[in-house]
């Protein structure tokens, strides 16, 4: 039989039981809460490294269509040009005809002149009366002068024309040499991640220079930026642009490479 003592000291032992269970519940609350938060905040940081990925990897994209861009319109002047120096070319080729043309002329009418003063100073009975030679000598000389004056137009011209095709020939070197650099590319053979610097399978032979830039691209899509430091006749080696690359990616053997101009530091 329950005594009130009794039913006194069992009120407190489910009060007490009560307090530690409400305690628990609170902490485990508290607990849920607390991962609640930190879920919560890691997927809000793990959203904003997404967006600036993404947004690094537009920018790169843009950039290297940009390259594209600029490596296409290089290629249209050099085909312009390369039209206008064969055009200049033709023109020299019938400049240089129509000149050895005129010499020839200038010979003919220096032998008539010669000949037509020796008939004049003979003493033969087919010898021409004095006024028609005269009239001879000084139409021939009339026509030796203007071939003599257009020799010299085209002497200028074709010193004009030959000036223009140097200058457009010496050009077409330069710009060779430019797109011969603009179009390599290649891949990372190794990787030294402790000392953050790669390996490419381009040198010297294919145009590759000391503190020149390499794009790194995976998949079609620009992953980051070497800086070449040191050209061997058929690879390179390249320090990583750390700051070039999105968070968590590193540059792998097998990456492709292409030239991405000349640094400015």
């Amino acid at each position: 039989m329950f005594t009130p003592r009794k039913l006194i000291g069992l009120s407190l032992l489910f009060l007490i039981i009560a307090i530690v269970v409400g305690f628990l519940n609170k902490s485990e609350v508290n607990g849920l809460r607390i991962a609640s938060v930190n879920a919560a905040s890691s997927l809000e940081i793990a959203r904003r490294l997404q967006a600036t990925s993404e947004q690094k990897l537009k920018a790169r994209a843009k950039e290297l269509s940009s390259l594209t861009g600029k490596v296409a319109n290089a290629e249209a002047r050099a085909g312009s040009a390369e039209a206008e120096l064969r055009k200049s070319q033709s023109e020299k080729a019938a400049l240089e005809s129509k000149l050895q043309s005129t010499e020839t002329q200038v010979v003919d009418l220096q032998k008539q002149v010669a000949a037509a003063t020796v008939t004049g100073g003979s003493d033969s009975k087919e010898k021409i009366s004095d006024g028609k030679l005269k009239s001879q000598l000084l139409d021939t000389r009339r026509r030796m002068e203007a071939v003599e004056q257009e020799k010299a137009t085209l002497v200028e011209k074709l010193k004009a024309v030959q000036d223009r095709v140097t200058a457009m020939e010496e050009e077409k070197g330069r710009r060779g040499l430019r797109t011969s650099v603009a179009g390599i590319h290649g891949t990372v053979l190794a990787v030294n991640q402790a000392y953050n610097f790669v390996v490419l399978s381009l040198g010297e032979r294919q145009g590759v220079v000391p503190n020149s830039e390499m794009l790194v691209l995976r998949g079609g899509a620009l992953i980051g930026k070497i800086r070449i430091s040191s050209v061997e006749p058929t690879t390179s080696i390249g320090d990583i642009i750390t700051n070039s690359l999105a968070r968590g990616v590193q540059v792998q053997p097998g990456d492709t490479v292409i030239y991405g101009g000349n640094a400015s530091s």
